[in-house]
């Protein structure tokens, strides 16, 4: 849910706000799956205009009876705990080590998470349907015994569960939690606290085993609390919650204990607890090693990871070392370099590595094919995330505050080409998501996206006309693109970090406009890759010539990983652009701002797409690409962009976790507007109001209803689209079972491990 995942994720292009809503992270975001509430306070400020929100189908958009399955199946090599062998250590690849153990806090990552998963109480998970469900080892029961005059929850907790310093889990530890992210006392430096401001107090049951928890006012979402629950040594002081749970927990529950973060060597070191209750551990210790995206193929040969999510370079080289790779250095004869360079290209070699000296090159080849050996070991498990890529529209101003333009956008766009540009290459089903609150398998998911229509050409080209843009007018020319320079590339540090809507001159880096002449650009980028004998040996082996990010995009070739972001020789459509469009003597251009990082190359196959399904009403877009370490904080949160992609992860509680992602932007006490997690800058009053009755009652029918109603409305209002259900692709060890591509459900830590010699587990299911 930078889940905006405060890091640059890798391939799906878009930013994932997995983590919680609020917490964003470029390119691929951490993810939880804990069932816990997402929200995390994150506050930015911007001017707001925008005019009134027309709501076609409203009502529905979809039956109220209708029950969806996800998508995909998880992928986890599912075994019984008899096929396991006993002991074992599992290496799992993530981001970086967490910067706190505290998942309350701002900087809590999907380290964190999983940590807390492993080795805290959380008294609801999800299952595979994202549901949550009681967790057996902590619960007996759960379950609302009063209604009137207050909502009164009654916990029963399993008289096993303690802490591991032996003392019992109970009602102290409820109240400390609650006390602590109340939002009444200031002094805890707490990045959330929905829910728990709606309790009034905690009491003590008929037994230390019971805990009452009576609301203040009607609570929907009670399941979303205490999960993950700490113990109140962390929740009853300041102190202890704001420094000392950052990079040690002394007190846990879990089948794991935290045995060690070891910062130099980039680990958390998880030990089998010998206080569980529960079905003991299966391995004897799981490490959480720290491992960049772009070095996860390396690691999983190297023997640093057993498990680690992988971009579809790094699943094509997986399924390449399977198939028993050619070895391009064996056979009579010296294989010329030309033939080398052009090898290298076709598997994955960037351009720089593929046009070393003879010498450099052929020991990066042999080393390439030693990988290779050793990624036989592996598989790629593969499902879909529990988030979503999303098209942004800022609507604070400029030509998107004025709702027509936005609808006229999304009627330009064909979601389900984008989705099949993405997941069709993957083997994953290609269906374009529907819903801004739920995924296909979760209880409030409905299609309503026919509350702006589909695709329609002259229904958006008729939107832009009552808006006043109407093609020709007095529009300046950009200057032509001149030989030599690029595409598109990292931004400069002289780039313009505001002006939307800006012109470009095409030559500047990490900048260009598309909708220009495109045949002299196709001359140009024909030229240029004629410069030099290595580019066209480049070209022909589907490497990378000087035509640029645009040129690659067309062909569906990114770093030699023929169909990873396009299916191969794919083009972009070729529909006749309709003429530029003008209102008041200024061209409607829109700044469609990308991260610039490796992992960023699905995202920029699908900007360019949208670009020219855009270009076909006359809309023309600049696009931006922006370092992924300030593309959410200094673009996105900020609202300087007109265009983005980024990713949300999807809730159990969308009542609570997508209220202030849609929440309408209010005017702060110092003149400015405070969006809460709202960076498209567009929302109403209706949808607020959907949003709060949803949370407010317990008939959960009813709370379904509300959501998908708030759900047409905010796909109405167009201020942002949803495209496509992320990919989620694993590279696992083959033995090693219970783990992988987990979809929705939570993981169960207890049953990873290795499968035993000569056993054999289920075979991974097939989407």
């Amino acid at each position: 849910m930078y889940d905006v995942r405060q890091h640059p994720e890798g391939a799906w292009g878009g930013i994932d706000m997995r983590l919680r809503r609020g917490a964003c992270s470029a390119t691929t975001a951490p993810r939880t799956t804990d069932g816990t509430s997402r929200r995390r306070r994150r506050s930015a400020t911007a001017l707001l205009a925008a005019g009134a929100l027309a709501m076609p189908c409203l009502a529905g958009c979809g039956s109220d009876d209708e029950v969806s399955k996800p998508l995909a199946a998880q992928d986890i090599l599912p075994a019984g705990r008899d096929l396991v062998a006993e002991g074992g250590t599992l290496k799992w690849a993530v981001d970086a080590v967490p910067q706190t153990l505290n998942t309350f806090q701002a900087d809590a990552d999907t380290g964190t998470s999983r940590i807390a998963q492993a080795v805290l109480p959380s008294l609801f998970r999800l299952d595979a349907g994202g549901r949550p469900v009681p967790n057996p080892a902590f619960l007996e029961s759960a379950k609302v015994i009063e209604t009137e005059p207050r909502q009164v929850v009654l916990y029963k907790l399993n008289q096993q569960a303690v802490w591991s310093d032996g003392r019992e889990i109970g009602a102290a530890d409820f109240l400390a939690q609650w006390r602590a992210l109340s939002g009444k006392n200031s002094a805890y430096w707490t990045a959330r606290n929905a829910g728990y401001d709606r309790i009034e107090k905690i009491e003590r049951g008929a037994s230390d085993l019971q805990v009452r928890v009576t609301f203040s006012r009607p609570y929907a979402d009670w399941k979303s609390l205490f999960s993950p629950l700490y113990p109140k040594d962390v929740m009853g002081a300041p102190d202890a919650f704001n420094d000392g749970a950052r990079r040690k927990l002394k007190v846990t529950a879990g089948p794991f204990t935290l045995d060690k973060v070891d910062t130099a060597r980039k680990d958390v070191v998880l030990t089998r607890n010998p206080r569980w209750w529960g079905r003991p551990a299966k391995l004897s210790q799981i490490v959480l090693h720290a491992v960049p995206r772009d070095k996860r193929a390396e690691a999983l040969a190297d023997g640093s990871v057993d498990l680690a999510d992988i971009e579809p370079a790094d699943a094509e080289r997986i399924g390449l070392a399977a198939r028993n790779t050619v070895n391009p250095l064996q056979g009579a004869g010296r294989t010329s370099v030309k033939k080398l360079r052009a090898w290298a290209l076709a598997h994955g070699f960037d351009r720089d590595r593929a046009k070393a000296g003879q010498k450099k090159l052929r020991t990066a080849i042999a080393t390439y094919l030693d990988e290779q050996q050793a990624l036989r070991d592996f598989e790629v498990r593969k499902s879909l995330e529990p988030s979503y890529t999303q098209l942004a529209l800022n609507g604070s101003e400029g030509p998107l505050a004025d709702e027509r333009v936005r609808r006229a956008v999304a009627r330009a766009l064909d979601r389900k080409e984008l989705a099949k540009l993405v997941l069709t290459p993957l083997g994953l089903p290609a269906v374009p998501v529907g819903s801004h609150l739920a995924l296909s398998g979760q209880p409030a998911y409905a299609d309503n996206s026919s509350a702006i229509g589909g695709q329609d050409t002259k229904e958006a080209e008729a939107l832009l006309a009552d808006a006043g843009w109407v093609p020709g007018g007095p529009i300046k020319e950009q200057q032509q693109k001149k030989k030599g320079q690029k595409a598109a590339g990292p931004q400069s540090d002289k780039s313009h970090k505001g002006g939307r809507g800006d012109k470009s001159d095409g030559g500047r880096d990490g900048q260009y406009i598309v909708g220009e002449d495109n045949q002299n650009n196709q001359n140009s980028q024909n030229n240029e890759n004629s410069d030099s004998s290595d580019n066209n040996d480049d070209n022909k082996s589907g490497g990378r010539g000087d035509g640029g990010d645009r040129h690659l995009a067309q062909q569906g070739e990114h770093g030699g990983a023929p169909g990873a972001y396009a299916p191969k020789g794919t083009a972009a459509p070729g529909a006749p652009p309709t003429a530029p469009l003008a209102k008041d003597g200024k061209p409607l251009l829109l700044r469609f701002v990308l991260p610039s990082g490796s992992g960023s190359r699905t995202l920029y196959s699908v900007a360019e797409r949208i670009s020219a399904m855009l270009e076909r009403v006359g809309i023309r877009t600049t696009i931006t690409k922006v370092p992924d370490e300030s593309y959410f904080k200094d673009h996105i949160a900020s609202g300087d962009y007109d265009l983005s992609l980024y990713s949300w992860p999807s809730s159990a509680f969308p009542a609570t976790d997508d209220r202030p992602v849609y929440a309408k932007p209010v005017p702060a006490a110092d003149g400015s507007v405070n969006v809460e997690q709202n960076y498209t800058r567009v929302g109403t009053d209706q949808v607020d109001q959907l949003f709060d009755q949803a949370a407010a009652t317990l008939d959960e029918g009813e709370a379904v209803s509300l959501i998908r109603r708030a759900d047409s409305r905010i796909w109405a209002a167009a201020g942002s689209i949803p495209l496509y259900q992320r990919p989620q692709l694993v590279g696992a060890r083959r033995n090693l079972v219970n783990a992988g591509a987990f979809g929705f459900q939570t993981p169960v830590y207890e049953d990873m491990g290795f499968l035993k010699k000569g056993a054999k587990a289920s075979a991974s299911p097939k989407n």
